[in-house]
């Protein structure tokens, strides 16, 4: 709904647009379900994302490629 008022086209049309793709066959939709982790991968998931948060073990970011390349080369 917020992107139809940025886009400033009502969501009725883009509601309807949407149905008419759909029964045309243009639209598919997949429903997919929710991803469940067993406990190794979640506790191992957890761990990485506080890691990232607190900027742990993550790479420096670069300007260009000659200083990834030497960055990589180096480890």
């Amino acid at each position: 709904m917020k992107r139809a008022q940025t886009e400033g086209i009502p969501l009725s049309s883009i509601l309807k647009l949407a149905t008419k793709a759909f029964a045309d066959g243009q639209l598919n939709i997949g429903l997919v379900e929710k991803e469940e982790f067993n406990q190794k991968t979640r506790k191992m998931l957890t761990r990485e994302l506080k890691e990232i948060e607190q900027g742990k073990n993550l790479s420096p970011k670069f300007d260009n490629a000659k200083d990834a390349i030497a960055y990589l080369k180096s480890l």
